[in-house]
């Protein structure tokens, strides 16, 4: 039987906590080495890592099947682009810098099919198995999970707003540009900016959606928990070999 259950987005509905690794090595092999490491969710990376539609199908083809689900970040929130994602097979798209409830808006339209919205109608693609899984046209729309980013003081302004727009499953708060827009760059564990995403994750949950995370430092990290954070990402693959080989030299090289 060919099926299209999203658990991330049913993990969402349900209140209950996922915990993931950010994906940036744009590669196959390392995405299916993290996918069996126990982790609830990866995020292949397309804003920030050396990612394209090919190098993305081949990070889900290797995913699937694990217990990890994939989420996908575009670089731009463009239509075009998050058509392509959703028919090589992406069910959760996360989109960064999102400001406006327009452009909130557009982006539901868009990983949705007519007359809700307007993504491209086809049938043989990887994200319908090629034709073989049944109904997938009248079934998509309530499996895709649509995850939008808050990170620059604009989106910040209009985040009870966004939050509140139909069609969006979760916001994930970006530590980093963030800190940035809050004027300490490379700083996202300033006490300021530390005390936006508590008042941003206490939002977002009063709207009934799920507040996300990229978070590193652990002790935050179980706060945003706390909080009511529902999808915490806690590192990256990229971090993890760095961090991991560095060590290793230098237990050797001392």
């Amino acid at each position: 039987m060919f099926e299209i259950h999203n658990p991330f987005k049913a993990a969402m509905k349900a209140k209950k906590a996922q915990i993931g690794l950010w994906q940036a090595l744009a590669n196959p092999i390392s995405a299916e080495l993290c996918a069996g490491a126990g982790f609830d969710f990866l995020v292949v990376d397309g804003e920030h890592a050396p990612n394209d539609i090919p190098t993305i199908a081949s990070q889900l083809q290797a995913i699937k099947g694990t217990l990890a689900h994939a989420i996908v970040r575009p670089p731009i929130g463009e239509t075009h682009l998050i058509k392509q994602l959703l028919d090589i097979g992406a069910q959760t798209i996360l989109v960064p810098i999102v400001e406006t409830v327009e452009q909130t808006e557009q982006l539901v339209r868009a990983v949705r099919y007519p007359p809700q919205g307007v993504r491209g109608v086809a049938t043989l693609t990887r994200a319908a198995q090629f034709g073989r899984v049944p109904d997938y046209l009248n079934r998509a729309n309530d499996e895709i999970c649509l995850l939008v980013q808050v990170e620059t003081v604009k989106g910040l302004d209009n985040l009870d707003a966004i939050a509140g727009v139909e069609g969006v499953d979760g916001v994930f708060i970006g530590p980093s540009d963030l800190s940035a827009a809050l004027g300490h760059l490379g700083d996202p564990m300033h006490p300021d900016v530390l005390k936006v995403i508590e008042d941003c994750i206490r939002r977002i949950a009063k709207a009934d959606k799920a507040p996300g995370i990229l978070m590193v430092n652990e002790p935050f990290a179980r706060k945003c928990l706390e909080l009511g954070t529902l999808f915490l990402a806690v590192g990256s693959d990229v971090t993890v070999l760095a961090q991991g080989t560095t060590a290793l030299a230098a237990k050797y090289k001392r």
